[in-house]
């Protein structure tokens, strides 16, 4: 098989994996940052459960109008908005903490997501809402997951700064400005929102792959936040692009494809990467100092 055969012409001639590609794009630019700020603040399991949470929204508007974008989107949305503000209610309310709260009611939202579908759908259904499909993105769906990566994209830089302190010092936030609590309902609207844009490309289940893994991985290649957030946002699109051509190349499906390629880039950032792997661990390489000159 040449080059063009399994690299080029499947964008080339093909429009659902053009979309598909861009599809992977517009994912990137929103969960790459997304993904590294749940990092940053040690909150990666959240992503996790987020993408849980909206499952019955979203079932609930595939009952009402099939497998309609909007309703199935506007669905996922508020539940995962209830979910999230709820579990932060009760963690100030009780003395639950806020992980164990949203382990929770995630646990639930996903039975109940499950139970829906199940009860009222067929198997196909049911896997179509928990791992969706990339390939058949069409125009509309395109558009709504550009609109979300771009409306993150505009917030993130509007609270870029005090986020940035509050995932090193909330304390120190909430002295200065007293807004820290603001700034975190605004950081989980945006992860809910990018999540349901990631679900309907990838499904409930996968969704949170491509913002977690990258975002993961950039940690072994860059310091700084912007740059963590720039890689993360380019190993998603890598993983994209190589995992589509992996699925067209040997009709595997799309979205494992695309997730098992950020898992591969994941491990090989541990192994190789520059800051803190374990090559640069167990062996640094050679360190030359200069030796005084003596005149005699």
């Amino acid at each position: 098989m040449s080059f063009y055969a399994s690299v080029i012409a499947p964008f080339a001639e093909y429009g659902f994996m053009r979309r598909a590609l861009v599809a992977c794009l517009a994912l990137s630019l929103g969960a790459g940052p997304i993904g590294t700020f749940l990092v940053l603040r040690r909150m990666s399991l959240m992503g996790d459960a987020m993408s849980h949470a909206i499952l019955p929204g979203a079932a609930i508007g595939f009952l009402v109008a099939g497998l309609s974008l909007w309703a199935m989107s506007v669905g996922g949305l508020v539940v995962g908005l209830a979910v999230a503000l709820l579990a932060g209610i009760i963690s100030r309310a009780t003395a639950l903490r806020e992980d164990a709260s949203l382990a929770g009611f995630y646990l639930i939202s996903l039975a109940l997501g499950v139970l829906i579908v199940s009860t009222r759908g067929s198997n196909v259904d049911l896997l179509h809402v928990l791992f969706g499909s990339i390939l058949s993105v069409d125009d509309e769906a395109l558009l709504l997951v550009a609109s979300i990566s771009t409306v993150t994209l505009l917030a993130l830089a509007i609270i870029y700064r005090p986020l940035v302190v509050e995932c090193f010092d909330p304390g120190f936030l909430r002295a200065v400005a007293g807004r820290g609590s603001l700034y975190h309902v605004v950081f989980l609207v945006l992860v809910v929102v990018n999540l349901v844009a990631g679900f309907q490309a990838l499904g409930t289940l996968m969704a949170v792959g491509l913002m977690m893994l990258p975002a993961a991985a950039a940690r072994f290649w860059a310091v700084s936040v912007w740059s963590l957030a720039a890689v993360s946002s380019a190993i998603a699109f890598i993983s994209g692009w190589i995992g589509l051509l992996v699925s067209y190349n040997f009709d595997l499906p799309s979205g494992p494809s695309i997730i098992l390629t950020a898992g591969a880039i994941y491990v090989l950032s541990i192994l190789t990467g520059s800051q803190g792997s374990l090559r640069k661990r167990f062996f640094p390489g050679a360190h030359f100092h200069n030796e005084p000159h003596d005149p005699a």
